[in-house]
């Protein structure tokens, strides 16, 4: 991968305030990308929530569902909702490929300035965008940080764990490096080589964005209890496959980071 370094100042898609507002702005145009595997009983309502909130940010956005293999109606009902509003997309991979070939399926897909990953379980709150918007002006990345995560007790521990192992191994200064709420300059994305399919996406993006020079920082964000379907992040499949990803990306990862000059806040 060639690490193209960028500056804060360097072909910068367009921010407009929004008057009256101090705490938003309004941006040129975004993709969200939800994730979602056996979704149906989430995902028409967490699509609703974005339509409700990103015309705030902007008049040029566009919500795609990226559907990895789900085996029960989360397709159908994605393609229903794109049938009948132009802005909402889907993606379908045609078996379940994992976490990390869908964050890379949606990454593809973006094409407007600023892009947003976010699960589409529902535990996130598309009001939020605003506060992840809020930041763009000064950096290039903006990280969600779940202060109270409403997941069970094992998967919180798992999680702060993994954080804390991906600060060690990487330099990660990422306190919730696994949120799956961010938000990103689609120009810093582009021709960026990713190759984890399983958990580890998070740390290999977050790595490679750092060697391109990125600047990234954390916002609070609500993580809301799980209204429908199941968790599968904390499952013995997921952990195994991220732990089986990190030794094959240790190498190139740490050379990535070496190679980089920038920081996170």
């Amino acid at each position: 991968m060639s690490a193209a370094r960028t500056t804060g100042a360097e072909r910068r898609p367009a921010i407009f305030r929004k008057n009256g507002l101090n705490s938003n702005r309004q941006l040129s145009g975004i993709s969200v990308f939800l994730l979602a595997h056996n979704e149906e009983g989430n995902i028409e309502r967490v699509v609703e929530g974005f339509k409700a909130e990103l015309p705030k940010l902007t008049d040029d956005y566009e919500i795609i569902v990226v559907n990895d293999g789900s085996s029960d109606h989360t397709g159908q009902i994605a393609e229903c909702m794109a049938a009948s509003d132009h802005h909402v997309r889907v993606v379908h991979h045609a078996f379940n490929r994992g976490y990390g070939a869908a964050v890379i399926s949606g990454i593809n897909a973006a094409s407007k300035a600023y892009v947003l990953l976010s699960d589409g379980d529902g535990q996130f709150d598309p009001v939020d965008c605003a506060r992840l918007a809020a930041k763009v002006g000064d950096y290039d990345v903006v990280v969600g940080r779940r202060g109270r995560r409403a997941d069970p007790l094992m998967r919180r521990l798992n999680g702060r764990f993994w954080s804390i192992l991906m600060r060690l191994l990487f330099g990660l200064r990422i306190t919730d490096v696994d949120c799956g709420f961010k938000l990103f300059r689609r120009e810093l994305l582009s021709n960026l080589e990713l190759e984890a399919k399983g958990a580890m996406i998070t740390t290999e993006l977050m790595a490679k964005l750092l060697g391109r020079g990125a600047r990234i920082t954390e916002v609070d964000v609500r993580h809301l209890p799980r209204m429908a379907g199941e968790q599968s992040g904390n499952s013995l499949r997921v952990i195994f496959r991220a732990f089986k990803e990190l030794p094959a990306l240790y190498w190139k990862l740490r050379a990535v980071r070496r190679g980089g000059g920038a920081h996170s806040t």
